[in-house]
């Protein structure tokens, strides 16, 4: 017996240490893997006891099966903007290709060193009992933990990049005219600016200068009016938030693209505020840049993304073309969601008709637009999408950015279905067919939409994306197809390609068929100089351009 007590007292210290060892060397996570992918945000297996924490950023990768991790190629970068014990959504800040189930999110280092040092001081507290202190004072320890440390990684987070563009239009129809344009782009996400809760995110596109000659509206300039930028104020601890810039209206994201601001009170759940501004985005169902658009809403959310979720809006808004009176209608937005398995989303408009504005011939309430859609996902591998629309009047969109898939939600109207499969080697096809008939159709129609992702095309390195669609809706007839080619050249090169073909039949444009292609080259040749080049070339009955972009810009 006294042998044995002699082993024992003399082997627990040791065991004390290698327990105290352990506890130490843990280490929090910072790998996670996209379980949910939604429209603009993703899902995390991992929560705020992984280690995460709101405004956490992560660069989200994706890697063949048996390939390093060095190989991993970047996908998107993410934003930890809610969280749960076990998960955690994210909003997508930028993304190179559309984001799977499976994807590796990494914390980024400067995250990393604020969770380790969360996770350490936890850890710490937690076997503070088993350490035996044989100098300094234990209080004065304790009190040392608590000083006031360096502020959070998100406070005054300034990233983005700014550029000088020329472009150069030459014009190949009658008039053989060419233009000589400048203009600047911004891209920034700057969050806790000056250590508060105001944020600046997005993309600005705009023209400084140009040149008398060809003076048309190109796909190109088609395109960079489709960019969102703002200032933003959300203060978890405020009863207020507010945006102002070209932005959508967050909790009615049906509502057009809008050129002014919202202001906004949260009530425990639920949220009331106003907005106003113009509407300039052309690949709005109702598009008009003389217009003029003004509100107010209320939402209500309830749940968990851990189970059911919902969140409905209801407001009412009015418009006014060229500042006369035009439109005044109710709107309201539902969305429900059952974790990544199940959702159900619903937006409508319902107008209020005065007889006589703008040669209206009816008077009374009447239903101008709904949009149902149901998505179910049983496995990671394969979903499932049922769609039902309505929209009372013919569209205004420009119909040359079909070939860009920009305008793809409007094409099916009516019931539509459709499947989308993940194959092996980062693979998916999609398709989606619908039945359309109007009431001065003696028929119905088919619309008919088919699609291939591959994430790697052979060993040649590149990421595709081929879709085919063929229509027959209230603005015309006709089919498109398109080709899209990317490619990175390690972190300081890419290239991407588009090539497109339309042909609609249309009482609305007289533009008919159209080929185009455009080509873009990005050169990161220093540590924050970069380079841009491009190339566009449009073949159509009414525009037929070459169009030679080049720009020099700083990322900070």
């Amino acid at each position: 017996m006294i042998r044995g007590r002699h082993y024992l007292s003399t082997w627990w210290p040791v065991l004390a240490l290698a327990v105290a060892g352990h506890a130490q060397g843990q280490e929090p996570r910072t790998t996670f893997h996209v379980r949910y992918v939604a429209s603009g945000a993703v899902y995390l297996d991992g929560g705020r006891g992984a280690g995460l924490a709101e405004g956490f950023h992560l660069t989200v990768k994706r890697r063949k099966p048996g390939d390093a991790e060095m190989d991993a190629k970047p996908v998107a970068e993410v934003v930890v903007v809610s969280l749960a014990e076990s998960s955690a959504a994210c909003e997508i800040k930028s993304h190179e290709m559309e984001l799977e189930v499976g994807d590796l999110a990494y914390l980024s280092a400067q995250d990393t060193e604020t969770a380790r040092m969360v996770y350490s001081s936890k850890s710490a507290r937690k076997y503070a009992q088993v350490v035996s202190f044989t100098e300094g004072d234990p209080l004065e320890e304790e009190l040392r933990a608590y000083v006031p440390r360096p502020p959070l990684p998100e406070v005054n987070r300034i990233r983005g990049r700014v550029a000088l563009e020329q472009s150069t239009i030459q014009d190949h129809g009658p008039s053989q005219a060419s233009s000589t344009q400048e203009g600047m782009s911004l891209r920034a996400d700057m969050t806790r600016i000056g250590g508060s809760y105001w944020n600046f995110t997005g993309y600005w596109h705009g023209r400084l200068t140009s040149s008398s000659g060809a003076g048309q509206e190109t796909l190109t300039d088609l395109l960079n009016r489709t960019y969102h930028i703002g200032l933003y104020y959300d203060n978890p601890n405020s009863h207020y938030v507010a945006g102002i810039g070209r932005l959508l209206l967050p909790w009615a994201s049906s509502l057009d693209t809008i050129d002014g601001a919202y202001f906004a009170r949260k009530f425990g759940r639920v949220t009331a505020g106003i907005f106003g501004g113009s509407t300039p985005d052309p690949t709005s169902w109702n598009y008009n840049k003389d217009r003029q658009m003004a509100g107010a809403f209320t939402n209500i959310a309830a749940g968990s993304f851990d189970g059911i979720r919902y969140s409905g809006t209801a407001g009412v808004a009015l418009t006014r073309l060229k500042w006369r009176a035009e439109r005044q209608f109710a709107f309201f937005e539902n969305s429900i969601f059952f974790k990544q398995y199940f959702s159900i989303y619903h937006d409508l408009q319902a107008d209020q008709l005065v007889r006589g504005r703008l040669g209206s011939t009816e008077s009374g309430p009447v239903l101008s637009r709904s949009f149902l859609t149901v998505r179910f996902q049983p496995h990671r591998v394969i979903a499932f999408d049922f769609n039902d629309s309505y929209f009372r009047n013919v569209p205004t969109f420009d119909l040359r950015l079909l070939g860009t898939g920009l305008l793809q939600k409007f094409l099916f109207q009516g019931t539509s279905a459709g499947v989308r499969v993940n194959l092996p080697y980062h693979a998916s096809v999609y398709t989606n067919l619908g039945r359309n008939r109007r009431d001065s159709d003696l028929r119905a129609s088919w619309n008919q939409m088919y699609g291939l992702m591959l994430g790697r095309l052979g060993q040649s390195g590149m990421r595709a994306d081929l879709q085919y669609s063929k229509f027959d809706s209230s603005f015309g007839k006709g089919h498109y197809t398109t080709a899209t080619l990317l490619r990175d050249f390690g972190e300081k090169l890419r290239m991407s390609l588009q090539a497109g073909q339309q042909n609609v039949r249309s009482t609305f444009s007289s533009q008919g068929r159209g080929n185009f292609l455009t080509y873009d080259l990005d050169w990161f040749f220093a540590s924050h100089y970069f380079v841009s080049g491009g190339a566009t070339m449009y073949r159509g009955n009414v525009q037929n351009y070459d169009q030679i972009l080049f720009s020099l810009g700083y990322r900070f």
